[in-house]
C-alpha cells in the first residue's frame, strides 16, 4: 500500500504537468479555483488507492480460493453436525470457478472504477465517487464469497450471478463488514477473509437460491 500510494500520487503529479493545468490554475490566482482543484486531486487519489487495493484483493482472491472453498463447506458440516466426504475434484472444480469469477469481476469492476475516475474530476460530483466505488469494491468481493455457497446449491454461474445482483445489499453488507475489520492491524487483516466465507455460508445457509 505504500508504493501503491507513492505511485498514485506520482501518477496526479504527471498527469497535472504535462497536461499543464497546474499552471493554467496558478495564471488565475483564484483561491475557490485552487481549492477545487486540490479537492479534485485528493478525490483522484482515493479512487487510484482504492484501484490498486481492488486488483490486490482479486490476487487474494484466487490465491487464495481453495482455502476459501474448504473454510465454506466445513461452515455447512458444523451446522449439520455432519462431516462432508473429501472430494479432491469438487475442490478443484470449485477453484477453478471461483478463478473465473473473480477475473470477472475484475474486469467489471475495472470498467466501473474507470468511469468514476473520470467522475471524479467533475466539480461537486465528484467529491461523493469514493463512496461510490467503496460501495462497488464490497459488492464484489462479497459477490465472490457468497458464490462459494450458490456453488454448493449446484448453481451454474449465469444464475448465482443473477441470484446475488438481486441481493445486493448482502453482498454490500458482507464487503462492507470485511473492510471495517481492517481497522484492526494484522488481526484484522488476517480473520477478514475467514469471516467473509463464513458469514457469507451463513447467510445462505437452508436459503434455496432457485
Amino acid at each position: 500500500m505504500y508504493f501503491f500510494s507513492k505511485s498514485a500520487t506520482a501518477v496526479i503529479d504527471y498527469l497535472t504537468v504535462s497536461t499543464g493545468l497546474g499552471n493554467w490554475i496558478q495564471k488565475f490566482q483564484n483561491s475557490w479555483l485552487g481549492f477545487f482543484f486540490t479537492f479534485a486531486g485528493i478525490i483522484l487519489w482515493l479512487i487510484l488507492m482504492l484501484f490498486y487495493f481492488s486488483l490486490f484483493k482479486y490476487l487474494w482472491l484466487i490465491v487464495g480460493s481453495p482455502v476459501f472453498a474448504y473454510l465454506s463447506e466445513k461452515t455447512e458440516s458444523i451446522i449439520e453436525g455432519k462431516d462432508f466426504p473429501f472430494n479432491f475434484r469438487q475442490l478443484i472444480k470449485d477453484c477453478w470457478r471461483g478463478t473465473k469469477l473473480a477475473l470477472r469481476n475484475t474486469v467489471w469492476q475495472t470498467v466501473y472504477l474507470v468511469g468514476l475516475l473520470l467522475l471524479s474530476l467533475v466539480p461537486l460530483f465528484g467529491w461523493i465517487t469514493p463512496l461510490i466505488a467503496l460501495f462497488t469494491e464490497c459488492y464484489y468481493y462479497g459477490f465472490s464469497m457468497i458464490d462459494y455457497s450458490c456453488e454448493r446449491h449446484k448453481l451454474p454461474a449465469s444464475k448465482s450471478i443473477d441470484y446475488i445482483s438481486h441481493h445486493r445489499g448482502l453482498a454490500i453488507g458482507n464487503g462492507l463488514v470485511f473492510y471495517s475489520l481492517h481497522a484492526f492491524v494484522f488481526v484484522g487483516w488476517v480473520f477478514a477473509p475467514a469471516y467473509a466465507v463464513v458469514a457469507a455460508t451463513l447467510s445462505l445457509y437452508k436459503v434455496n437460491p432457485d
